[in-house]
């Protein structure tokens, strides 16, 4: 119940952003919050991360729904014992992400990007683009480092 109430929580910071960015960003140049650092820039991202597959929306909801069923199946599964709370705080948060652009890409058909880091020129995005990544690198390290082999038996199971 705890998760679900994350999920929530997470989801709505996500599309709150997303529409302030929608009515105070778009149609203007942005914002600098730190001028030749970091700024708030509207752009409708109609691809993938760095702009890649562009116009694939259909593909997008198809995959981001194949994606939320494992992850719904595999969080079922987690035992609820303290040694798997990190893993599922990174459910929690990945599947925010993902849902957060699956609502954009079924409302809008392009995710709401407004977070620029103009120093490296690094690519617009938002903050479900943050759950997924932070999640995904959390998760890599917990894989790495935290849990071993026999503590995904939980998988196997019927």
């Amino acid at each position: 119940m705890i998760s679900l109430i994350g999920l929530i929580i997470l989801v709505f910071i996500d599309q709150v952003a997303k529409r302030f960015a929608e009515t105070y960003l778009k149609g203007t140049e942005g914002i600098d919050l730190i001028p030749k650092v970091f700024r708030l820039q509207y752009l409708e991202n109609f691809g993938a991360a760095f702009g890649s597959l562009q116009h694939a929306t259909v593909f997008f909801i198809v995959l981001t729904s194949a994606c939320l069923v494992v992850i719904l199946c595999v969080f079922v599964r987690i035992p609820l014992e303290k040694r798997f709370v990190p893993l599922q705080v990174v459910a929690v948060f990945f599947t925010a992400g993902a849902v957060g652009n699956f609502i954009d890409r079924l409302t809008h058909r392009y995710v709401i990007d407004f977070l620029y880091f103009v120093l490296i020129d690094f690519p617009v995005f938002n903050i479900a683009d943050i759950y997924v990544t932070c999640s995904s690198v959390v998760f890599f390290i917990l894989f790495l480092f935290y849990y071993k082999e026999e503590d995904f038996s939980f998988l196997k199971r019927g």
